[in-house]
This record gives C-alpha cells, sequence and structure tokens, in this order.
C-alpha cells in the first residue's frame, strides 16, 4: 500500500511521463504526482513532428497527449518551461532551474533525448535545423511550405528513420531534396545491406538525391543564411536549408551528477535500469528514450528510442514506482510512413546478429514481410503495406525457436502455423 501523503515526482514531459502519471492515478495513487517538463508546451508525442503534422495532414493540438484540462482533473502538478537542473538522492530533492526545490518519495526519469548536432563550421546560420520538438516541427513546416513555393532545396544529413520522413515531406510540398549518408544505403544500420536499397529506390522515385559515402563537412553560407553544403568528398550541394538527422542522444546530464550508473555509451548509452525500471538507486526510476533497459527476452541491455516504448515504458515505471512487480520484455516496436509506404518493424535484430534475411510476398511491389533469423530463429520483422501481422510476428520472435525459413517464406503458410 503507498501512503497517500507521498510525492511522486516525474522530470520529463513527454510521452512516458505523461502516460506514467496517468497511471499512477488509474492505479489508485492518491498521492502527490509533480510533472516537470522544460518546454511549455503540455506532454505531446514526437511521430506526428514528421508525419502527419510535419505534412499539413494533422491539427496542432492532435499530438498533445492529454487535453491541457485534463492534469488539473487528474490533480498533476506541471511544472512547465522549468528545467530539473540539480538531482540530490540523498536529499532526495530536484531543483529547477528557478530555485525551486521538491522533495520526493519517489522519481522517475523520463528526460528523453536530444538530437545529435553536427559539428563542423557554419552550423550555426538560420537555415540549420533539427527535429525532435514541437517547436521544431512547427519551423519546419514553415520551412518546407516555402522551400516548395520558392523551388527551394532541402539538404539532409543522415538517412535514418527521421531523414527519411522529412524527405517524403519535403517532397510533398514540392522541395527539392538531396539526402546526405555515410554509410551506402538508407537505414543501413537497422535494415542492413540486405534491404536499404528498398528506399534508395522508393525516395528516388519522387524525386531524392541520395549521396552515399560521404559526411558533411561545412555548411557554407552568407548574411547568416545558407547557400550551400560541402562533403568530404569534395562535393558541394546547392542548400536553402539544412536538416541534420544524424540520431538522438539519451539526456543523461541530470542522472549523471546524480551518480546513477549509465550504461555504457558504445552500446547506446542511457540511464541502467533493470527489468522493473529501477535504475541504482532505491528511490528513483527511468523510462522511455533516456532508459537502457535489462530486457529479460532480448538478454541484453536495450535502449529504444520508438513511441511504443515510451507508450508503454511509462506505465511499466510507474507500477514500479507504486511497488508492483514489474519485469517490461515488450518487444521493440516502430512505425513509419513515407509517400505510399506504411510499415511496422518489431524486434531487436542490431548488425553481425544474424545471419540471413527472408522475404515473403513481394518486395518489388512493396507488399511483403521480412525476417532476420539467427539459427533459424526470428530476431525481428518488418511488414511492408501488410496489416494485422505485427501480433504474430512478435509471437514468432517470443518463441525463440528455429524456423523453417522456405516456410517462413512462403505467403501459403499462415504464420501463426509456424508457431509452436
Amino acid at each position: 500500500m503507498v501512503d497517500a501523503h507521498q510525492t511522486f515526482v516525474i522530470v520529463g514531459g513527454g510521452l512516458a511521463g505523461a502516460k506514467a502519471a496517468e497511471t499512477l492515478r488509474s492505479e489508485g495513487f492518491t498521492g502527490r504526482v509533480i510533472l516537470i517538463c522544460d518546454e511549455r508546451d503540455h506532454p505531446y508525442e514526437r511521430p506526428p513532428l514528421s508525419k502527419g503534422y510535419l505534412l499539413g495532414k494533422d491539427e496542432r493540438d492532435s499530438v498533445f497527449v492529454h487535453e491541457p484540462a485534463w492534469y488539473a482533473k487528474a490533480h498533476i502538478e506541471l511544472h512547465l518551461g522549468q528545467p530539473a537542473v540539480h538531482l540530490d538522492p540523498e536529499a532526495r530533492t530536484v531543483r529547477l532551474g528557478d530555485g525551486t526545490l521538491i522533495a520526493y518519495d519517489k522519481l522517475l526519469l523520463a528526460t528523453g533525448a536530444e538530437p545529435r548536432r553536427l559539428d563542423i563550421p557554419g552550423t550555426g546560420l538560420a537555415g540549420v535545423h533539427h527535429l525532435r520538438r514541437l517547436a521544431h516541427a512547427e519551423r519546419l513546416r514553415g520551412v518546407l511550405a516555402s522551400l516548395g513555393r520558392d523551388n527551394g532545396h532541402l539538404v539532409i544529413a543522415g538517412a535514418g528513420w527521421i531523414g527519411l520522413e522529412v524527405a517524403a515531406a519535403a517532397r510533398s510540398y514540392g522541395a527539392e531534396v538531396t539526402v546526405v549518408e555515410a554509410a551506402p544505403t538508407p537505414l543501413h544500420h537497422v535494415l542492413g545491406p540486405e534491404l536499404g536499397g528498398l528506399f534508395t529506390d522508393l525516395h528516388g522515385e519522387h524525386g531524392v538525391r541520395f549521396h552515399f559515402g560521404a559526411r558533411f563537412t561545412e555548411i557554407v553560407g552568407q548574411d547568416g543564411m545558407v547557400l550551400a553544403v560541402r562533403t568530404d568528398d569534395g562535393e558541394e550541394h546547392l542548400a536553402h536549408d539544412v536538416l541534420a538527422a544524424i540520431g538522438a542522444a539519451p539526456r543523461t546530464a541530470l542522472a549523471a551528477q546524480a551518480g546513477l550508473a549509465l550504461a555504457d555509451p558504445a552500446a547506446g548509452g542511457g540511464v541502467a535500469v533493470d527489468a522493473g525500471m529501477r535504475t541504482s538507486d532505491p528511490y528513483i526510476y527511468a523510462a522511455g528514450d533516456v532508459a537502457a533497459a535489462d530486457h529479460p527476452l532480448l538478454d541484453a541491455r536495450v535502449r529504444v528510442e520508438h513511441w511504443a516504448n515510451a507508450l508503454n515504458g511509462g506505465p511499466a515505471a510507474a507500477r514500479a514506482m507504486l511497488g508492483q512487480e514489474v519485469s517490461y520484455d515488450r518487444i521493440p516496436y516502430f512505425f513509419s510512413d513515407q509517400y505510399d509506404v506504411g510499415l511496422e518493424y518489431s524486434g531487436y535484430a542490431p548488425p553481425g546478429s544474424y545471419d540471413q534475411v527472408v522475404c515473403r510476398g513481394d518486395v518489388g511491389k512493396r507488399e511483403f514481410i521480412a525476417f532476420w533469423l539467427a539459427e533459424g530463429r526470428v530476431l525481428a520483422g518488418m511488414n511492408v503495406n501488410v496489416w494485422d501481422v505485427a501480433g504474430p510476428v512478435q509471437q514468432l520472435i517470443r518463441s525463440g525457436q528455429p524456423l523453417d525459413a522456405d516456410a517462413l517464406a512462403d505467403p501459403q503458410v499462415p504464420l501463426d502455423s509456424l508457431l509452436p
């Protein structure tokens, strides 16, 4: 039984933090719940920032996790626009940027991640953008519309999910797009060489130009405006705006200052937590993009930056804070929409972990399911324009059983029939 006089503090106003607050109330916690967010906006979801909202299809209000009035009704105390600047585990206090000191009985770190920055000349020019926050998406949405009207050029550093989704959005506005990527294909470290080329072809058909095997060395400008991008192979690309989409880094500064155990930066970093979302301090938990969790099923410490992890990880951490037995073993999952291609990816298959890729369906028509296998076991699956199969795919991953690759590739063999 949790004392009704206790105070639970959540640092981080994203989806993980908002869903944790919601879960504390839905599970019956009657103590104080304080949600600290360094942004002035109420907690919102991030996928629309590179999808529907950026495309102009969704309204701004659609991105918010709850209506603003919900927090007052649920008795959630909000500190918006106030960063947490100091965490004292011994005193169990957190200090905000304005000097406010808040005492807690338990605390959840849901500080998320921040975009990695280009460390080259020219990044201070007005036309250099990142996409992580709602304010970024608002600005970029206007930029893409302007580029489309003026036949302007957007150059993107990075052919990961964000880079590709923004490329698709930019083309929908009519902007010219060039993507510079150090790897030989888009999404090379996620999909491997086997399927990365699929996205080269998809975007090429829509007019996107790729420049592989190269990195930015300088953003050239004049009077504060972007004129071009130079790469390390001596090329120069006309640019009116630039997007840095080279990944995200977990926001661990507060945890590090407090002396909490961190995960190996070479393996993705983050705040180290066990399967119950507990950090090295018994009164502090972590969830969402910042948490590097011991995954019971994958037998690895995994940090997942995707929407589903925040959606489910925040509530898991909240239940653990309430003293419930928690073993967070959700299969990593994300989705993407680019032009007329929609996909879902489930599982965990980092480079070097698999020995075979099996596809069922028509890869040429972009209607198929791909499976990444290790000794016949399914590590991950991606369904492209094939729907209602994410459940069976995740069940195959959970089974951990070797499967017949020919049966896996045969669309006539129901996936359910392959389950042990």
